[in-house]
């Protein structure tokens, strides 16, 4: 029973300590090359926030053509500029209700279709290359160009002034951005029940404004999974970067609820902030994604 009970504590161990700080701290010296090196924010940027933004409305935009049939209201109180865009580049087929195909398919099945027809990849998360690691991010189909946007990184959205202890314990999904605002992307526990929460809070009538499926395993928006990239190691060299992005006040908002994020508090007064992860060079078919959770300011 002892001997059982330790097993089980050792291989959680072995699939926490990729993402916890302090172990990747005192293992620098080892990894030299899980390092990242930021000279300065601005800096921190492998592509500009033009393409970022370009990228996700290209994708976003197909996302929401695939279901029009669902869409309906949200469509109708566009303006009929905006609606005529959408629907004059339909043909017949895509103006059918997804819904009716999920229960063989799935919902994730659809977008994933839509990533590939789109960027020209997909992505899927499955049991990680490293040695109880957990799970992790691959390329399931196509191939990602380097400086393409390969994930989106999820969750509440934390100025560092907000509460977040009791959603930190034993949470190692808290991504910290360079500025000292924090994103919790744990899709389960209290991080779920106060994700859920805000983006309810947030809903503009028919408008969403953020996406809560990628709580679920089969998340619309197929990007958001970044929260499950590990960290690289000597072995396995980085092949994607953390990026942050904040979304511009002009974003559509009927692509809103395509977003993974949200923020804690609704009367911030500032851009929502985003995580995405770029490729640092061209990633193959069947390849898993590495970036490098230690980033070091100078």
């Amino acid at each position: 029973m002892m001997k059982t009970t330790l097993q089980t504590l050792a291989n959680k161990w072995n699939s926490y300590k990729y993402r916890f700080v302090p172990w990747i701290a005192l293992n620098l010296g080892k990894n030299e090359r899980t390092l990242r090196h930021v000279r300065e924010r601005s800096q921190d940027k492998l592509i500009s926030d033009e393409v970022v933004s370009a990228s996700l409305l290209k994708l976003f935009r197909a996302l929401f053509k695939s279901d029009l049939f669902r869409q309906k209201e949200v469509l109708s109180f566009l303006p009929a500029s905006v609606q005529s865009a959408y629907q004059d580049t339909l043909t017949p087929c895509q103006f059918i209700n997804r819904a009716d195909h999920y229960n063989d398919k799935g919902a994730s099945f659809f977008s994933n279709e839509v990533m590939l027809d789109t960027l020209g990849f997909s992505i899927h998360r499955a049991p990680s290359s490293l040695l109880s690691a957990g799970r992790g991010v691959f390329v399931a189909k196509g191939t990602v160009p380097k400086g393409t946007v390969v994930s989106m990184y999820p969750g509440t959205v934390y100025q560092t002034h907000e509460p977040i202890f009791f959603q930190s314990i034993r949470n190692p999904f808290v991504f910290r951005c360079i500025d000292g605002v924090l994103i919790d992307g744990n899709d389960n526990g209290i991080s779920k029940v106060v994700f859920r929460s805000c983006s309810g809070r947030d809903r503009l009538g028919p408008f969403k404004l953020s996406d809560i499926t990628w709580l679920t395993t089969a998340p619309e928006n197929p990007l958001a999974v970044g929260q499950y990239v590990n960290n690289c190691s000597n072995e396995k060299s980085a092949n994607v970067c953390y990026q942050e992005f904040d979304v511009p006040a002009e974003f559509p908002v009927e692509l809103r609820q395509y977003l993974p994020n949200v923020n804690y508090r609704h009367d911030i007064q500032r851009p929502l902030r985003c995580v995405i992860l770029v490729a640092l060079r061209d990633i193959q078919q069947g390849e898993e994604l590495f970036s490098n959770y230690y980033t070091i300011v100078h």
